[in-house]
């Protein structure tokens, strides 16, 4: 049987296995009338910025696709490229969209469970997240696959996987620009006017903009994180994939086939690995929700270090210049490195850690001392992933060369079904907490509620975390790859035309960052001020009158039109200026890949933590801490939150797309270049 074949198999598992979760899914209760009317309305919101957004997408894929048509007619490029673009797009926004569906659906009954107690709520959400971390790794996996075997590309035709990942890395990209403007902009007018302003809780069924930020939560959190790491996990095999097939010793030896081969298969090993920590965290009971969480992380890596050694030696054996040791030791370093990352991130931003506990006293005098401590805890948290990408870096290429870096990247992401299902889970018990309070449930059902979406902020923090390290190692693999097709023996920084691509590279993640953060500013004004209209024109809105509703439809229009309006900017420069610079001088272009790299993840790192880190120090305080909710703590800590709010859930996880798709759109447009 091919090995290949396994492959594909083990992505019909992940596939398999989600549908029977979500049917798992469906059979439990949605609640109240109440509940439902609130869950169909975070739906309704959802389904309609997705089918716009999509509408959009749609435009934007066909232009790509006649312009490499364009390229393939006149034989500068393959035309299966344009097969695997289209494939890769679709592939990355179904993904996302799956997993929203499920998540939209899952909130309600999520609330419902948690009325019985705190591990019944966990264990809804968690199957929620459950069937979207699956349906990334097994799409991703099976695309690839099924794109390998009708391409033929064993036989060194890697050049259309270059598709695959550039369909998926654009949608990504505007999914999660689109996405986290959307859900950010709801998110700061709702708590500008409501927590601070009118004084009234969070998630108030008083608020207007409240429906459209449980919105956001799915569409940013959900089918943005969807996209996001669906790219991320298919552009690390690529990248592997690609650098197999030019291995030095792979070349010596004939063993470019297996050497290339041999990241799917790891990835195909992930995915068990991801059903087997899926199952621990499942049956699991008594135990802090972290603790739970964590140890179905721990189970997938520790099975994934076992069995992944038997694999390797299997397919490559011993070489005559490389051990499949040295080989296994690369793997063993880039899902250490991810570990690292994850469980640093945690460190940094968890409201039981004294990072995030600093900001929160530091809240106690004001505004500007929480943003100062919070800043200060994002630019300390890039620390400990740098090292730990450094350190997997040195280790694997030393190794095993630039192919090891590429493994290394794979490692990473290999659990990638087990982490993104404890992500997802974020945004479920998110909305199921809204629903609580919206409904009325109770301050008991509401408190176990929160804490399952605190540890919620958490996990989607160290997502991130591995989202981001493992952008640092794709884009180098990307980046080697590059290199070599390109025929550039080295990166010269003191030749004028590299240094300028250096220094462009270096600037466009701070460029990207002030689009999409001016983005949400714009976004979140209009919001405000839809929020105290109603507030000031709907008689007995803000005192809770019987019977008065807020028109929660015209903020979910107003966020819908922002985020699709101010996407196009940053996703279209993403893809302009590395073909701009190509086409001047192709050794240009590689500085500003470096140049991209090298900013673009530092800046990843730091808004993601700092964003992390604010909003559970805001969660401490409200659980009673400092003050309470209400107190003037309190309000500078929502301040804080609010400056957090773009930084972790728009500019930040945006980076770690930006600097891998220029690596490929580099790829991609290569044979124009040259």
């Amino acid at each position: 049987m091919d090995l290949m074949a396994l492959a594909l198999v083990c992505s019909i598992i992940a596939v398999v296995y989600a549908v029977f979760l979500l049917i798992k899914l469906r059979m439990y209760e949605i609640g109240n009338e109440r509940m439902r009317d609130i869950s169909d309305q975070i739906r309704e919101g959802a389904m309609a910025f997705l089918n716009k957004e999509y509408q959009m997408l749609v435009f934007f894929i066909i232009i790509v696709s006649l312009a490499l048509l364009f390229g393939g007619l006149f034989g500068t490029m393959e035309k299966p490229t344009v097969v695997a673009f289209i494939v890769g797009a679709v592939f990355s926004a179904l993904a996302g969209n799956i997993g929203m569906r499920v998540a939209t659906s899952a909130n309600a009954r999520t609330a419902q469970a948690t009325r019985k107690g705190i591990d019944e709520g966990l264990r809804v959400a968690f199957k929620s997240g459950s069937v979207m971390g699956l349906m990334v790794v097994g799409l991703g996996l099976l695309g690839i696959t099924v794109l390998y075997f009708v391409f033929d590309i064993g036989k060194g035709n890697v050049d259309v996987l270059y598709g695959f990942g550039f369909g998926a890395s654009s949608i990504a990209l505007f999914a999660r620009v689109g996405g986290g403007i959307y859900t950010k902009s709801a998110d700061v007018g709702a708590d500008l006017v409501g927590k601070v302003e009118a004084g009234i809780p969070e998630d108030d069924p008083r608020n207007p903009a409240v429906i459209a930020d449980n919105v956001g939560d799915n569409v940013g959190d959900v089918a943005g994180m969807g996209a996001d790491l669906f790219e991320s996990y298919v552009d690390s095999i690529i990248a592997a994939m690609a650098l197999g097939f030019v291995a030095t010793f792979a070349s010596a030896t004939g063993y470019q086939r297996d050497a290339a081969i041999l990241p799917v298969l790891l990835a195909g090993l992930g995915i068990l690995c991801s059903v087997a920590g899926i199952w621990v965290v499942q049956f699991l009971k008594g135990k802090e929700p972290n603790i739970i969480l964590n140890m179905g992380t721990v189970v997938s890596a520790v099975l994934m270090a076992v069995f992944s050694y038997f694999i390797i030696s299997s397919v490559l054996g011993d070489l005559s210049s490389v051990s499949h040791r040295e080989v296994y030791f690369s793997l063993l370093v880039g899902l250490a490195a991810g570990l690292t990352i994850g469980f640093s991130t945690e460190f940094f931003t968890s409201e039981k850690q004294r990072p995030t506990k600093s900001i929160a006293e530091a809240s106690a005098t004001g505004a500007a001392t929480n943003i100062i401590a919070g800043l200060s805890v994002g630019m300390l948290s890039t620390v400990p992933p740098v090292l730990a990408v450094s350190v997997a870096i040195g280790v694997s290429y030393h190794l095993t060369g630039m192919y090891g870096i590429g493994i290394a990247a794979v490692g990473m992401l290999s659990i990638l079904g087990m982490t993104l299902a404890t992500d997802t889970y974020g945004p479920v018990a998110d909305n199921a907490a809204g629903i609580a309070e919206m409904a009325g449930l109770g301050k008991e059902v509401r408190e176990r509620a929160e804490a399952l979406d605190a540890v919620g902020n958490t996990t989607a923090a160290i997502g991130k975390g591995f989202a981001i390290g493992s952008a640092g190692l794709t884009a180098l693999a990307l980046f080697s790859t590059f290199k070599t097709q390109a025929k550039i023996e080295s990166i010269d920084v003191s030749y004028p035309p590299v240094l300028i691509g250096l220094l462009i590279g270096a600037l466009l993640p701070f460029i990207f960052s002030a689009l999409t953060m001016n983005a949400v500013g714009r976004a979140a004004m209009a919001m405000v001020e839809e929020v105290r209209r109603q507030f000031k024109e709907i008689p007995g809105l803000k005192e809770g009158k019987e019977g008065v509703k807020p028109d929660s439809r015209r903020c979910v229009e107003i966020s819908t039109h922002s985020a699709l309006k101010e996407m196009i900017l940053p996703g279209v420069l993403t893809v302009a200026v590395p073909i701009a610079v190509g086409f001047v001088n192709v050794e240009a272009l590689g500085g500003l890949l470096a140049g991209a790299v090298a900013t673009g993840f530092l800046l990843a790192v730091l808004m993601a933590n700092a964003g992390g880190a604010w909003d559970n120090a805001k969660k401490y305080i409200e659980a009673g801490n400092l003050g309470g909710k209400g107190s003037e703590t309190h309000k500078a800590a929502v301040v804080g939150d609010t400056v957090g709010d773009p930084f972790k859930d728009t500019s930040g996880p945006s980076l770690n797309i930006l600097i891998k798709l220029m690596s490929i759109v580099a790829l991609v447009f290569l044979p124009f270049f040259v």
